[in-house]
């Protein structure tokens, strides 16, 4: 016994996670791009940390500032047009069924202004004799800015601008163009231009194509010619957009000569006719950025050396460091949950070295600073149209030296050390109430701040941190390679080797950031992370940064069972409340049925109504594919009265509205899901095969709920024979898993979205056990549909191959989900996924897809190593999470299984499965257990 004891001790601590390297990002520069930043975050509070010597800037979120304001969603009876819908798409009439429901079925927006008064208001410029657009106008007190920028004019130093703004240049007419038209060539502006030569107006659009407007011959003159262009812009990036590869010029050229092109790009003058837009309609909100600090020192950084930003995963916390003169500084980032704050602390090995001064702004146009006390500045701030403000208190603390404030600045001078206090709320209470008080809630917490000292405020931070992140180690290693010198470089570059590299504790190092990062995000108590988690920089951030429930906020919380996170998955469950008791006004209005529903996206005021257009934004499931997030919950923790108290009465009124819903198909008879779509492709239609796993797998769940609960026994029965009605998976004349009802599939088609496999991953109906032919089928319709994808698309993929169980596959898209990000998918230089623009859910999804190369528990057997790639030939993980109620540690060695423990959380009794060996064995909650060598035996420790 004693001898078998020391055994395992020894695995246990072979187990333990690897040395700190494996745990880190680091830099050998400060970051330039949002991108480069590191991000930290307590679930409601986050930030992007730069790191730079001379001016460091973080730029800050809190997770309840959104545009918009509680509102009706729903277009009251819409469900008056169903059966006309329904009709149209079973006559094969899809464009009259999407141009009936889009204008009867989408949702409402929110209250819009009068676009055309405005616009006519800002036109009327024109009328005076000597107007902005005039070839002799003297522009000489316009600023100047950069023309043009892909990214619009806010990132060119006009902040969040909506508004009217003029652009003025002008080129000298080379002599032998004398005589002859022109084109003027400007690609892309938003939204809205009027375009003058020499004052005579050559050319206006409104609308996303390219202007390449013709300049007659009389128009231009030998010397100098005038180029103005006003500019009307009410939402989003505005301004001469120009050419998505910068490399691109505008400009102008005789008709028929662009190789004659004289460049346009460079600084013009700009004027700022108005900002005082009108509002503009939305379907749903949009996440919002709160604001910036920026910490500015007096340092020659030509002379600064030993520079290191780094981001360690164990604790939750960032440093910079550096050498200037003699002087070693090293900052420290952390954003705490127990003291509910984002503190900066400032350090340096020589007495008195601290000096810096804060710089507090915000991009909400109009913000307001005000001094609250010798060592505090506010920020409030105000959503533009919206009923949300916000109030920031920054506070310093210091040992020794002097704190000033002079403008609302910050100065410290000749300190030992610093502490920087970040505080941020909103007047957010729920989706229904803004009624908070932000001021209180910043006072209050940094009224609990006190005089705590860094130190303190630090360690409450990590054992606050570890208990969530420690519950799960990894390592991977490659016995072959005598020492990984890939670990050596900076994070950056690190990247931009992997694909070649042979770097298998990089893909460990992915999987811990992929944790931290819904760590981070989603504490327990606060909101779900979006599409970019708790981390945007933009009034209008790509789709809004919203949850977009078609695939991308479930694939967030893909990792939480699985990977040891169970107690931040309740972030979603708040969320999934919230939306089902919306959804039920929505359930009612549009489809006159009893239960709830949710449509493809949502924000934070639970919108649930269809949105954007007919030909994807009615789409059915949404909320479907959230109850499975909760019957998962139970599959893992086996926790019964989570089960009774908040998963099932979820799932049984998502179950009763598909009670409802579903329709006969004239054709085939079978039950189907219509108006509907296949996300986000094919346009509105009747039985996407997408919608019948969902709802297959919601019916099956309930029942089976129902069954473990003892109760609603009728209504169990009535799911039982629907669920058979439903129509079936089908294998198409390409040998592939039809996406439609209609054998429709075109092997070409390289969509981002898979959605027909849904089945495969994250659902389980179709499997190597009970379904292979269905398997083989999906397979081949991702072998068609092709390894390229968007960063999200690739970790969606990542899972699908593991669930094939062809590791080598899997990890030839884990290389590709991390290599750096260019025009395609990828990695940026943080690690964030790149869709691109930067989504967070392919990290949640790699991290995922990482976790079921290793361990798969789907399909009744607890699968060991059942995706294992060449490249990963010997590793460790412990904590790794399989259904049942089974936590899991577990080694090997060459590509061989080496050891397994195996802990109880539950009662039960499971057939585990490696290498085509199967061990059936029962389990005591509470108990562990060891693998014999060889997997033919289960011992309790």
């Amino acid at each position: 016994m004693k001898k078998y004891f020391c055994l395992v001790l020894a695995f246990v601590a072979i187990m333990q996670p690897g040395n700190a390297q494996h745990l880190k990002l680091w830099y050998d520069r400060p970051a330039t791009e949002w991108v480069e930043a590191l991000p930290i975050g307590n679930g409601r509070l986050g930030a992007m940390v730069f790191g730079g010597v001379s001016d460091d800037r973080i730029q800050f979120n809190e997770e309840t500032l959104w545009s918009g304001g509680p509102r009706d969603y729903n277009r009251k009876g819409a469900y008056k047009y169903l059966d006309s819908i329904r009709g149209l798409l079973f006559a094969g009439k899809q464009q009259e069924a999407e141009n009936l429901a889009g204008r009867e079925f989408l949702g409402l927006k929110s209250a819009e202004g009068d676009r055309n008064a405005w616009a006519t208001q800002i036109k009327s410029i024109l009328q005076q004799k000597n107007n902005p657009a005039a070839a002799i106008y003297n522009d000489r007190s316009w600023k100047t800015i950069h023309v043009p920028n892909y990214d619009g004019w806010e990132k060119e130093g006009l902040g969040e601008l909506d508004g009217a703004v003029w652009f003025r240049t002008s080129f000298e007419l080379p002599a032998d163009w004398k005589g002859k038209t022109l084109e003027l060539d400007l690609n892309k502006i938003a939204e809205q231009d009027i375009t003058f030569v020499n004052g005579i107006k050559v050319g206006a659009q409104n609308n996303g194509e390219a202007r390449i407007y013709k300049v007659p011959a009389s128009v231009v003159k030998a010397g100098k010619n005038s180029i103005a262009i006003l500019v009307l812009n009410v939402a989003g990036k505005g301004g001469i957009l120009g050419y998505k590869d910068a490399g691109k010029a505008i400009g102008i050229y005789p008709v028929g000569k662009p190789d004659a092109k004289l460049p346009l790009n460079g600084r013009w003058k700009y004027w700022i006719q108005s900002e005082n837009v009108p509002p503009v309609g939305e379907y749903q909100a949009r996440y919002q950025p709160f604001g910036d600090i920026h910490f500015h020192f007096d340092v020659d950084t030509a002379l600064v050396t030993q520079y290191r930003r780094t981001l360690n995963l164990k604790d939750a916390a960032l440093t910079t460091s550096y050498k200037s003169g003699g002087t070693t500084f090293t900052r420290t980032y952390i954003a705490s949950v127990p003291d509910q704050v984002i503190a900066v602390n400032f350090q340096a090995d020589k007495a008195g070295a601290i000096n810096f001064e804060t710089a507090l702004s915000s991009p909400h146009r109009n913000f307001i600073l005000k001094k609250i006390d010798p060592q505090t500045v506010a920020l409030h701030i105000q959503v533009k149209d919206g009923a949300l403000f916000g109030e920031s208190y920054v506070r310093v603390a210091t040992r020794k030296g002097s704190i000033d404030i002079k403008d609302n600045r910050i100065i410290v001078k000749g300190a030992d050390e610093a502490t920087v206090w970040i505080t941020a709320a909103t007047n957010y209470r729920n989706y229904k109430d803004v009624s908070g008080q932000p001021a209180a809630l910043c006072k209050a917490a940094l009224q609990k701040i006190g005089k705590k000292s860094f130190t303190s405020v630090l360690n409450d931070h990590i054992k606050e941190y570890r208990q969530y992140f420690n519950t799960l180690s990894v390592d991977f290693f490659n016995p072959s390679q005598v020492q990984n010198a890939s670990a050596a470089l900076p994070t950056d570059r690190r990247l931009a080797q992997f694909s070649r590299s042979g770097d298998p504790e990089f893909v460990a190092l992915y999987l811990q950031y992929g944790r931290y990062l819904l760590i981070s995000s989603s504490r327990p108590g606060t909101y779900p992370a979006n599409l970019q988690g708790i981390w945007n920089d933009l009034l209008s951030p790509p789709w809004g940064s919203k949850y977009t429930t078609n695939i991308n906020a479930e694939m967030n919380y893909w990792p939480a069972e699985l990977l040891g996170l169970s107690p931040l998955h309740s972030a979603f469950f708040k969320m999934t409340q919230e939306v089902a008791a919306s959804g039920r006004e929505t359930a009612k209005e549009y489809y006159h049925a009893p239960g709830w529903v949710l449509h493809h996206n949502t924000d934070l005021w639970r919108g649930t109504a269809p949105i954007n257009a007919s030909d994807h934004g009615i789409w059915v499931t949404g909320g479907a594919w959230f109850c499975e997030h909760l019957w998962e919950r139970y599959l893992f923790t086996k926790d019964e009265r989570f089960l009774r108290d908040t998963a099932y009465p979820i799932m049984k009124d998502a179950a009763l509205f598909f009670n409802s819903f579903l329709v006969k198909d004239p054709v085939s008879g079978y039950l189907i899901s219509t108006p509907s779509n296949s996300p986000e492709q094919g346009g509105l239609v009747a039985g996407p095969t997408m919608d019948h796993q969902i709802i297959r797998a919601l019916f099956k769940n309930t029942i089976e709920a129902s069954k473990i609960l003892k109760r609603d026994g009728a209504f169990r029965k009535e799911l039982e024979d629907k669920y058979s009605r439903i129509a079936p998976n089908k294998i198409g004349r390409y040998g592939q898993l039809q996406e439609w009802m209609q054998d429709v599939d075109d092997t070409t088609n390289k969509h981002r979205h898979v959605s027909h496999l849904w089945g495969v991953y994250p659902g389980n109906e179709i499997n190597w056990e009970t379904t292979p032919d269905l398997m083989k089928a999906a397979r081949q319709s991702l072998i068609y549909r092709g390894d390229a994808a968007t960063g999200w698309s690739l970790g969606w993929k990542i899972n699908l191959w593991a669930r094939f169980k062809d590791g080598n596959h899997t990890y030839k898209l884990i290389q590709m989900l991390l290599s750096p990000a260019g025009r395609g998918a990828g990695s940026y230089p943080n690690l964030f996924d790149a869709h691109p623009p930067f989504q967070i859910d392919g990290n949640f999804g790699g991290a995922a897809g990482i976790g079921e190369m290793l361990v798969q528990s789907h399909t009744g057997f607890i699968d060991i190593l059942p995706a294992l790639p060449d490249a990963l030939p010997g590793g460790r993980i412990n904590g790794i999470h399989a259904r049942g109620g089974l936590v899991l540690d577990l080694q090997w060695e060459n590509m061989q299984l080496t050891a397994l423990v195996i802990k109880a959380i539950a009662d039960g009794s499971v057939t585990l499965r490696y290498n085509g060996v199967v061990l059936p064995f029962a389990f005591k909650k509470g108990e562990s257990y060891k693998v014999s060598p060889g997997f033919k035996t289960v011992e309790a420790l």
